[in-house]
């Protein structure tokens, strides 16, 4: 037998470290359409020019060069939107130098597994740790022509990123893409220079505390008016005071309104950002601020009222709530969820499934749910498993990130902690040692089912293993009950069961009127005194 990996600790989730909301700007006029329109097109063309020269100063960056664009971008704009400006630049870099990083180790993960493959004989079997041979010659000299092609572009990537060179585009490489095959997209030309526009317009603007409503740039009332600081080539379109111009809009944050206005109140800083939706034909604005992480309990404590297990699956939950002893208790419950459409039915799919999951924990009393610590980066790679086209994107379609970073800010906001736990062979054992015990006559359980079980009982600390049941003669109270649960230390785990008051059997008969009038009295009378005696009833145990 293959010796078995380690399994990590399972620990508690931190909390989110910022909160983001969203407004509809409702009565938009015109005019405010076109204004917007107009900054957003002007900043996002500073915003290009910006990230087209910190791409040219690739890894000589440094802090007189960021000065001296910054200096640039104030003249034509202002020193609020130049700071703006950017900071934005520099997330986007970090995020392409970390997208091409990761890239590199895919290329390098797919030549390992190609050339080990090409060194075993065709049709050689594999095993559980290991891929075996290609399957036939035509694909082994296939593989072979890919090899040398995944080579020449690892070292392209290599190349690239030792002399700091990135390939970035504002508005997304997929919708630049998306230009060449309008029909495949169902698009026509002007809509897509529409959405194309519009992903490219820069309105958003950090926050800054002390500055009344937080933010001097984009400001929002707590009455919800909203007033932009026009940049300076376009200060002839003000009609406010001090060249800003107040939108005949509203904006109200249906989700967590009173928690935005009380910031917005005491002056501490909200950055927000203004974009437009032309799917829909709506503007929007985005508002978000830091807050101190929620500080995580014990473990311990956290899994004082028992635990619930969710196994994340491609098109549901499977959850299952156990005890503080490691049982299940009650049916397995299921949370559907449906991820085709685009990514914002995907995302509320999600967080539909998140909200009736947390209701069903707040109603069961439980403080814990226990997830596995997914991350599918080297599971969905093509030379991993080859021609097992489906497995790969189901695994792909899985929205392990989403969800994790989903559940995190839900539960924060319920009380209810989150804990991680390793995914090591949960669904394999919790198969093997809870499928079929948990199945009967009247219940189904799934193998998802059995993993939520194998998850909540790893987050417990328990053996996923059950007891081996004994024999039925066993099983009687003359020896204990073997099966149970309990932990080793749980005081009085082996002594008797606690005799439960009321009748001795496990149903009052229907006539028990008329037999407790003609049964005969268990009380005797001793003819020497006058004092009585009552005999106790044995104690019984099921």
């Amino acid at each position: 037998m293959a010796d078995l990996r380690p399994i990590a600790a399972p620990f508690v989730a931190l909390g989110p470290s910022g909160v983001a909301v969203r407004g509809r700007l409702r009565g938009l006029t015109p005019e405010d359409e076109r204004v917007l329109r107009l900054v957003g097109a002007h900043l996002g063309s500073l915003a290009s020019k910006d990230l087209k020269a910190r791409c040219a100063d690739g890894l000589e960056h440094s802090t007189e060069s960021w000065a001296a664009r910054k200096r640039d971008l104030t003249a034509q704009s202002s020193s609020r939107w130049a700071g703006s400006i950017t900071k934005a630049t520099h997330d986007q870099w970090a995020l392409a130098r970390r997208g091409q990083a990761a890239h590199v180790q895919s290329l390098e993960a797919g030549i390992t597994t190609i050339r080990h493959r090409l060194s075993l004989p065709v049709g050689q079997k594999g095993t559980r740790r290991a891929p075996g041979g290609y399957r036939s010659a035509h694909e082994w000299f296939h593989k072979t022509r890919r090899l040398h092609a995944l080579e020449d572009r690892l070292e392209k990537v290599q190349a690239d990123r030792e002399a700091g060179r990135l390939h970035v585009v504002r508005g997304g490489k997929r919708l630049l893409g998306t230009r060449h095959h309008l029909d495949t997209a169902q698009l026509t030309e002007a809509q897509w220079r529409e959405r194309w526009e519009a992903g490219r317009l820069f309105l958003k603007a950090d926050g800054e505390s002390g500055k009344r409503f937080g933010n001097e740039t984009i400001r929002i009332t707590p009455e919800g008016e909203v007033s932009i600081k026009l940049p300076t080539p376009l200060a002839d379109l003000a009609n406010a005071k001090h060249g800003r111009y107040v939108l005949a809009a509203n904006v109200r944050f249906p989700h967590r309104g009173q928690e935005w206005a009380d910031r917005v109140e005491a002056n501490r800083a909200v950055a927000y950002r203004i974009h437009h939706d032309t799917r829909r034909g709506r503007w929007y604005a985005d508002a978000s601020w830091q807050i101190p992480p929620t500080k995580t309990i014990p473990l311990e404590a956290a899994l004082a009222d028992g635990v619930i297990g969710v196994d994340t699956n491609a098109d549901h939950l499977a959850a299952w709530r156990l005890d503080t002893h490691g049982n299940p208790i009650g049916r397995p419950r299921r949370f559907l969820y449906d991820l085709s459409g685009n990514a914002q039915h995907r995302d509320a799919q999600v967080r539909h499934a998140l909200t009736r999951l947390l209701n069903w924990a707040k109603s069961c009393g439980v403080k814990a749910i226990a997830v596995e610590d997914l991350d599918f980066q080297a599971e969905k790679t093509r030379e991993k498993h080859g021609h097992k086209r489906r497995f790969r994107q189901l695994i792909s379609g899985m929205p392990t990130g989403r969800l994790r970073a989903r559940l995190a800010s839900m539960a924060d906001a319920t009380g209810i902690a989150i804990i991680a736990v390793d995914p090591a062979y949960t669904s394999k054992w919790g198969a093997q040692h809870w499928q079929k015990p948990m199945a009967g006559s009247t219940r189904k359980t799934t193998r998802h089912d059995a993993a939520s079980i194998a998850i909540g009982r790893r987050a417990q600390g328990h053996p996923i293993r059950r007891r081996t049941t004994p024999p039925g003669a066993h099983q009687s109270d003359v020896h204990g009950h073997r099966t149970v649960q309990a932990d080793r230390r749980a005081p009085g785990r082996e002594g008797p069961r606690p005799r439960i008051p009321g009748p001795r059997t496990r149903s009052v008969p229907p006539d028990a009127a008329s037999t407790r009038a003609t049964r005969t009295s268990k009380t005797v009378r001793d003819v020497r005194s006058d004092q009585e005696w009552v005999q106790d009833s044995l104690l019984l145990t099921d």
